[in-house]
């Protein structure tokens, strides 16, 4: 149907590889930020309190407001905090895939609620010194949250959504003040003294830090579990496939890669038009949004022959991370998750096989796999 196709809203869904590319790399496309909420007609559609969190977030910022808060960040995860990072994450595997073990002793296990799901909260958990007792409230209310930024959310999810964003910011709230209280060698330490520093309102600062943990926590979860599951799921589903890659481990990364490709967890994200233009010959006016489908750019055939079938040596290239002033922050920390995982499990478990497959929620712009029965 072409590059930009009319949504039956009025918005733009975007397709092809390079014009997605050049939305999420172009400084004139924009986050819907709550200045170009306000201009809107329907505002109703973004009162709700999720979404006005959300929208707070560094996700939603623009320029200077999003400079600013990227640069106290830093560059999250350098080389020099995956190495640190390394160890830990191959500690937080080798638990969890002894619990997988343990449970398959007995038979059938689920893959997602014992391993994708527990890696990347015990990883950012500890990164961040969020107690392991309150994992599992962190993982239920980001699962409920995360309904608010779907396209078209209905009034009910929006329901769901707003009371898990009330417990959100009660909880990272909370945890800032403790940080505050008793200071550790901890990532958000180190952010407390850098607002403290750029910024003289205390409570200024702590809402702040408030929402870069509280983001920097959910934005680690959904999008890595499902990036876990998915690759499992796909690189079990054909067979031979489990058997060839122990052979050649080599292929590790590049097999990650492919199910990033392939399955995106985030297959749909927006931005808006800074200034009336033309997108791939399509005249886009001020305002307007347009949706960029990252699963519909990596399925380009322009840029990846034969995009519908999952071929590990392919070599291609995906958006998955997306790309510019927005690009993903934890990209560096997915990979070493999920090629961690990938290297264990196909030393641990040579006749891993799925034994139900992948269930998927009721989701468009968020996958989320909801199990994956697996014995070995």
């Amino acid at each position: 149907m072409g590059d930009v196709v009319r949504a039956p809203w009025d918005a733009y869904f975007v397709t092809g590889y390079d014009t997605c590319s050049e939305v999420l790399r172009g400084r004139n496309w924009l986050a819907p930020d709550f200045a170009w909420q306000e201009r809107q007609a329907d505002t109703e559609r973004w009162e709700a309190v999720a979404t006005q969190e959300m929208t707070k977030t560094l996700s939603r910022l623009n320029a200077p407001e999003h400079t600013c808060q990227r640069r106290s960040l830093g560059n999250l995860f350098d080389r020099s905090t995956i190495a640190r990072l390394t160890p830990q994450v191959e500690e937080h595997v080798t638990r969890l895939l002894d619990e997988l073990a343990d449970k398959m002793r007995w038979g059938e296990a689920d893959f997602v609620s014992t391993v994708s799901e527990q890696l990347p909260i015990s990883t950012i958990g500890s990164w961040l010194g969020i107690p392991p007792g309150d994992h599992a409230h962190i993982l239920e209310i980001t699962h409920n949250q995360v309904h608010a930024q779907e396209l078209l959310p209905t009034k009910s999810q929006l329901a769901v959504s707003a009371e898990a964003t009330e417990q959100l910011r009660s909880y990272f709230t909370e945890l800032v003040k403790q940080r505050r209280a008793s200071p550790g060698n901890d990532v958000l330490t180190g952010w407390i003294h850098t607002w403290d520093a750029r910024e003289p309102d205390r409570e200024a600062a702590d809402e702040i830090l408030y929402r870069l943990t509280m983001f920097v926590t959910i934005a680690s979860l959904e999008t890595t579990a499902t990036l876990l599951s998915a690759m499992v799921d796909l690189l079990l589903k054909e067979p031979g496939r489990w058997e060839w890659l122990r052979e050649n481990p080599g292929y590790i990364d590049a097999a990650v890669d492919e199910v990033l490709r392939y399955d995106p967890p985030i297959h749909i994200n927006t931005r808006i038009a800074a200034d009336d233009t033309v997108l791939a010959g399509v005249p886009i006016a001020k305002d307007s949004m347009v949706h960029v489908m990252y699963g519909a750019a990596n399925h380009d055939p322009r840029r990846n022959e034969d995009p519908d079938t999952f071929d590990v040596g392919r070599g291609g290239t995906h958006l998955t991370f997306g790309g510019g002033v927005h690009y993903c922050l934890g990209a560096a920390l997915a990979r070493l998750e999920a090629r961690t995982l990938l290297t264990q499990l196909l030393k641990r478990f040579p006749t891993l096989r799925a034994v139900t497959p992948a269930g998927y929620a009721s989701r468009l712009v968020f996958r989320r796999i909801t199990s994956l029965g697996v014995t070995a």
